[in-house]
């Protein structure tokens, strides 16, 4: 390869270390919701402000994309992502810089993810002159169900569409430093429902003059189940689960309505079709024959994570020539979350990257994961995941993705 020494690349890395750290630790202890996320944009042009970069924002978000241009005029162009936003959860962390906003935590990994690409800027900033083309950089919020990601592609900031892209999720149960990725399907696409029994309310004490609608909509959740697993091969990975049931708000009130939510998950958009006709023949079956109506609504989430098997096997490539055979780990199967990335990758040839932040000498497989209140990253893991941001970039400039 033709390229920036491992040595000097790594050890440059390591060099803005404390900096890395203390821009995720700046955006851990004020974190921001859906797509508005103006104070940690603003931490994060700061850390920027004095490297060339032309910036592009758009009506529908406060997400912003970065554009280094290298020493030639031509040449390809590949975009980095780093997502933004945070969860809607307190924390329990106890640490120094927990977040300052009750009810608000990055429990996600995104503080981690937008500190690393701030990262990668800075290491590729500083080499500009051997670059050969544009980097984006693509600091994105909304990733947490909102399509922040769509939307600044609608909103026209990645166009051109570069020729690769490339991001990072964070995993506390994966060992330290290791990078886990996939070829296709890494992560599912994912569905909201709503289903709702119409039945006729009453008193509790003589259910025989209404129609309750609670029997039936247990039988339904009930009936969910053994769909799945008997309409569905069970190498398809569907995944259907009923998580709210809202009913009566009293002990002797019959309602008229019951209301069910839940996710659908899926890794083909033919299983995604299959699936949504399935359970809406089912609920309106099953209301039927209890002489009500049910109704079964969806709405449209993420679609399926692909990644490009040839971007993989740069990455493959790379992260083994980099640091070591044993810091790859291609995953078997692919996971049933979700991931807003999607959109990107639907648009443009690329991969989504796993990275392992447990402590060295933790038991990973018992480190509170994703979504907990008392998630932790060994930040020490930061400066490789820039390192690593910043090579890709250069590779794909450099090579463009295998044949």
């Amino acid at each position: 390869m033709n390229r920036i020494t491992n040595d000097e690349l790594t050890a440059a890395a390591e060099a803005i270390g404390p900096e890395i750290t203390a821009l995720r630790r700046a955006i851990h202890a004020e974190p921001e919701l859906g797509l508005e996320t103006p104070k940690t944009m603003a931490k994060v042009r700061e850390a920027l402000a004095d490297l060339p970069l032309e910036w592009r924002e758009g009506p529908q978000t406060t997400g912003q994309v970065a554009i280094l241009k290298g020493g030639a005029d031509e040449g390809r162009r590949v975009l980095l992502r780093g997502d933004m936003d945070a969860l809607p959860m307190g924390e329990e962390t106890g640490l120094d810089f927990s977040s300052t906003i009750p009810g608000r935590m990055h429990a996600c990994g995104h503080d981690t993810h937008t500190a690393m690409l701030v990262g990668a800027v800075k290491l590729l900033a500083e080499r500009v002159n051997s670059i050969r083309g544009e980097v984006m950089f693509m600091f994105q919020p909304g990733e947490e169900g909102f399509g922040g990601g769509r939307m600044m592609i609608e909103d026209g900031l990645i166009d051109p569409l570069p020729e690769a892209a490339f991001a990072y999720h964070i995993i506390p149960n994966a060992p330290h430093g290791l990078f886990v990725c996939r070829e296709g399907p890494l992560m599912a696409a994912s569905d909201a429902i709503e289903i709702r029994v119409k039945g006729r309310g009453g008193h509790a004490s003589m259910p025989h003059f209404s129609a309750d609608p609670l029997p039936v909509a247990c039988e339904i959740v009930t009936a969910l189940q053994a769909m799945v697993t008997r309409r569905f091969n069970a190498a398809e990975q569907v995944v259907v689960t009923v998580t709210q049931f809202r009913a009566s708000d009293a002990d002797n009130i019959i309602p008229d309505v019951c209301t069910l939510r839940g996710t659908i998950r899926t890794l083909s958009p033919e299983t995604r079709e299959r699936v949504h006709a399935a359970c809406k023949d089912l609920v309106e079956g099953i209301a039927s024959a209890h002489g009500m109506a049910g109704e079964f609504i969806v709405e449209h989430g993420f679609p399926v994570t692909n990644n490009d098997a040839r971007a993989v096997a740069l990455a493959r490539e790379v992260v083994k020539d980099r640091f070591g055979e044993q810091a790859w780990y291609d995953l078997p199967d692919p996971l049933m979350t979700a991931e807003d990335f999607s959109y990107v990758l639907d648009a443009v040839p690329g991969a989504m990257i796993l990275l392992g932040v447990a402590k060295p000498d933790a038991d990973w497989q018992k480190a509170p994961g994703l979504h907990s209140p008392r998630m932790h990253v060994d930040e020490s893991v930061l400066p490789r995941g820039s390192a690593l941001l910043a090579a890709l970039a250069m590779e794909t400039l450099e090579r463009g993705l295998p044949a």
